[in-house]
């Protein structure tokens, strides 16, 4: 399985809410909700690192609630790659 690192996690986020027309902020604690990644945009997010990875990623809704910014993101789906 090919792992993504958080930079590479990241240049794909970016790409997700560049589709958008947003701009994904150089500070990993800024706010999803200041910045407009919602709960679509985490799926497609999370699609994106299946494609690159081949690997499903498996999680729960009870571990996106605690989600709040860039970084948490990013955390979250480098942790998922390891399970």
């Amino acid at each position: 399985m090919t792992e993504l690192s958080r930079a590479q996690i990241r240049d794909l986020m970016g790409q997700v809410l560049e589709n958008q027309g947003k701009v994904l902020p150089d500070d990993d604690a800024a706010d999803l909700r200041e910045i407009g990644f919602r709960s679509l945009d985490f799926s497609e997010l999370a699609l994106r690192v299946e494609d690159e990875t081949g690997e499903e990623l498996n999680f729960d809704a009870a571990g996106l609630r605690r989600i709040t910014s860039v970084g948490d993101v990013l955390d979250f789906l480098a942790e998922l790659q390891r399970q």
